[in-house]
């Protein structure tokens, strides 16, 4: 079966990729496939972030939940999470949040949450692809005393989700200068009013969202601008969230980097010691480094593993009842609050344990060993999708690799859930020798799956 999902819903160029008739189609789809039995008329959720596709993607999304019958209602610009807290308290049978996410203005996307406000599972997402790629004729426009109507919630859905943060965060922030890079997308709408309430000093950055400079030099994949700011405006801290809010990379008063590997060493650690972090386990990825291995082991702090991406942390969450889990590119979920990332509440939540502790944060988790990582990306050919882990002399490589490194690294090969690209990650104590490998790995990977062949 083709794909529509990937790794986080239907994701492509706006209106080219992902055109309007296929986000009606999407539309109509979870809502068939998310409606409640009963007779009772469903209701989706539906937010969108700052980008200019947004808008038109929101209007067909909406008619093409309102023709099967169901109701549509709009929360306007919110953060991702913000719409899987609404579905709950708004009793809805699910949601949709339309978001390119971390990427570039030109790209937007869909994510389908249920009813519980997670991330739809695989049977729901193989029948929505099974509808809309392959049996639209099964959804049939409703009658025309039946068709759902559009509901208005965009003046009040931001300011609920920053009550609910405030009481999840539960901390008092006073006394902490910090700097927060909304990455010109939802949190532009929210952070501000957040850790304002929270009684930080806050100094706001990339807050002016035009429908085309989300993500733009800003935000968590570019954290240079908060770093170097974070250190000459004397800031106890920063954070740098996504396009939709759902990622947080930090930054010490120092300047330095705090990724989603040593927040999640931060706040396991602080969960077990107050007897909050269930089985004394955590979730983590295949892409989570060795340092956080090591220290999880030196904490008695247990580790497992999902595929990477946010949606298999979750699905791993929910299936051994573990209550913390995340990714080094900054999804935390804190599964007691919030059934997906939330950049805002992990920012919240970190700043308080510094607070509490009277620790700063370079402090905080600074016994986390650190081993070097290289990370390539290479293009292949739509054709070797998934072919090329049948090719032996790309597996017997890895494979050797991994041998030679034994306990001092490992490498890490996967295919993105997005586009036609091998992601490579090598880490291990020797730079050089690492990096050797991972070249040669992508070298093997381009003769045999090249684009062309």
């Amino acid at each position: 079966m083709a794909k529509l999902f990937g790794t986080d819903g239907p994701r492509g160029i706006a209106v080219t990729d992902l055109t309007c008739e296929l986000a009606m189609q999407t539309g109509r789809a979870a809502a068939t496939v998310l409606a409640k039995k009963g007779g009772k008329k469903a209701r989706i959720l539906i937010g969108k972030d700052t980008r200019r596709s947004s808008d038109a993607l929101e209007a067909a999304v909406a008619a093409g939940i309102c023709s099967v019958g169901a109701d549509a209602e709009l929360l306007g610009i919110v953060p991702t999470p913000a719409v899987t807290h609404l579905i709950s308290t708004h009793e809805a049978d699910g949601g949709i949040m339309i978001s390119g996410s971390h990427n570039s203005a030109e790209f937007n996307g869909l994510k389908i949450f249920c009813g519980r406000g997670h991330k739809v599972m695989e049977e729901a997402e193989d029948e929505i692809e099974r509808l809309v790629l392959y049996a639209p004729e099964e959804m049939k426009p409703c009658s025309n005393e039946n068709i759902g109507r559009i509901i208005h919630s965009e003046r009040t859905a931001a300011g609920e989700y920053i009550e609910h943060v405030k009481a999840a965060a539960g901390t008092d922030l006073s006394g902490l200068k910090i700097a927060i890079d909304c990455a010109n997308g939802c949190a532009a709408f929210t952070a501000r009013k957040l850790f304002n309430a929270l009684g930080a000093k806050t100094c706001v950055m990339f807050d002016k969202p035009d429908g085309n400079n989300i993500n733009k030099n800003c935000g968590s994949t570019h954290i240079q601008h908060l770093m170097d700011y974070v250190v000459k405006n004397g800031c106890d801290c920063g954070i740098a969230l996504d396009g939709d809010a759902d990622r947080c990379i930090a930054v010490d008063e120092k300047g330095t980097m705090i990724d989603g590997d040593r927040q999640l060493a931060i706040f396991a650690r602080d969960m077990k010691e107050q007897g909050l972090l269930d089985g004394d386990t955590a979730v983590i990825t295949a892409m989570s480094s060795l340092g956080l291995r090591r220290y999880a082991a030196a904490n008695d702090i247990k580790l497992v593993s999902s595929g990477a991406g946010v949606r298999y942390v979750l699905e791993r969450m929910l299936e051994g009842g573990y209550k913390l889990g995340g990714e080094p590119n900054g999804h935390i979920i804190f599964l007691d609050d919030c059934g997906t990332g939330d950049g805002q509440l992990a920012g919240a939540r970190l700043m308080g344990i510094m607070k509490r502790m009277g620790v700063k944060l370079s402090g905080l988790a600074d016994d986390l060993p650190l081993y070097p990582q290289v990370k390539l990306n290479v293009k292949i050919s739509p054709r070797f999708k998934e072919i090329w882990k049948n090719e032996k002399s790309i597996t017997d490589l890895i494979e050797r690799f991994e041998k030679e490194l034994g306990d001092e690294g490992r490498i890490t090969v996967r295919e993105s859930g997005k586009e036609p690209i091998i992601r490579i990650m090598a880490e291990g104590t020797d730079f050089g020798r690492i990096n050797d490998m991972a070249v040669e790995i992508a070298q093997q990977i381009k003769e045999k799956c090249a684009i062309g062949e």
